[in-house]
């Protein structure tokens, strides 16, 4: 009796295991199925690094790939001048930004300001061409750059002042005055003690030119005030300074320039030659018009006439094509009726 019951009760026993099973079976086969799915989602997922092209991301995108307009210089940059181990930075230009604003300096050609804004109209513009040298104790400390954008009544300048540093970087940009700026430039170029010394850029005829003027001024046949006088004549010629009558001359050119490229924009010219120079260039440009019009209206011509005989010849083959079905058809249907 009691090996019946035991038997009795595996019995009910396996039978539960089965109904358990049963329902538990597609419980687990669904909740496989789920991480199956979940684990290939895993796999499949891309992580995205690139940087979204909405909104401000967008904007300072545009704003750093597109190239900046052309900058206008009022005067052409002087000749390079001054040591000689400074022309490898000749062709060169350094930029840094500060304030909101981007600074460019391009040695021995011009300094450039770019405001990084996002009002609709940023100033970018010219602070300052190349001229010339600043000196002070037979060194040259600075590069003066000149006739910048206009200012008010006056125009932009800068001092770009040289510093002993390990690399070439723009480090500092000061205002002392109104559209007056000071820009410190680090370079290893200028550590040497003697790398920034007038005299021995000079030539043998200027250097004897200095000599005899130091032993003027040491017998006391010169004052302190012609004694600079003299030694400023003997910078022009060796081309670290602009004579006065020389700047004048270039801002008065600008000037000059300026007001005839406004009157042009306005259609007024000074003389008969410009004139009829630009009454050519006028008729040159209507004549090239009138060549364009000529060929785009037999352009469109040679298209109409082609979209014409186009839409017949796709007619004849539409009304051919409908024929070809027809007779199909009516073969079919003679076949019907003979069977």
């Amino acid at each position: 009796m009691k090996k019946n019951m035991s038997a009795s009760t595996k019995r009910r026993r396996l039978f539960c295991v089965c109904i358990a099973f049963e329902h538990v079976l597609p419980i687990l086969l669904c909740l496989l199925m789920v991480m199956k799915h979940t684990v290939s989602e895993m796999i499949s997922m891309k992580i995205v690094e690139e940087p979204s092209s909405y909104g401000l991301n967008s904007y300072n995108f545009a704003s750093h790939t597109t190239d900046d307009k052309k900058l206008k210089m009022r005067i052409q940059p002087s000749n390079f001048s001054g040591p000689a181990h400074l022309k490898r930075l000749y062709g060169k230009c350094f930029s840094k930004e500060m304030n909101e604003y981007r600074y460019e300096l391009c040695p021995f050609f011009n300094v450039t300001q770019h405001e990084q804004s996002y009002r609709w109209n940023p100033f970018s513009g010219v602070l300052g061409v190349w001229q010339e040298w600043e000196i002070e104790n037979n060194t040259f400390t600075a590069m003066e750059m000149r006739e910048g954008e206009k200012c008010g009544d006056i125009h932009r300048t800068v001092k770009v002042i040289f510093v002993c540093g390990d690399k070439h970087d723009i480090v500092n940009v000061t205002e002392p005055s109104t559209c007056n700026y000071h820009m410190r430039f680090i370079s290893p170029y200028v550590c040497h003690r003697d790398s920034m010394l007038v005299y021995p850029t000079l030539s043998e005829e200027l250097q004897g030119a200095w000599d005899e003027l130091e032993g003027e001024l040491h017998r006391e046949e010169l004052t302190q005030k012609g004694y600079k006088k003299q030694l400023r004549k003997i910078f022009e010629k060796a081309g670290y300074y602009i004579p006065q009558e020389e700047k004048k001359l270039l801002s008065e050119q600008a000037v000059k320039r300026e007001e005839e490229e406004k009157k042009e924009e306005n259609g007024q010219f000074d003389t008969l030659l410009k004139c009829t120079e630009e009454y050519r260039k006028l008729k040159k440009e209507i004549e090239g018009l009138r060549t364009l019009l000529a060929v785009k209206e037999s352009k469109d011509a040679t298209d109409v006439l082609s979209g014409n005989s186009t839409s017949e010849s796709t007619q004849a083959k539409k009304s051919k094509r409908k024929s070809k079905v027809g007779k199909f058809l009516k073969s079919i249907s003679k076949t019907k009726t003979s069977y």
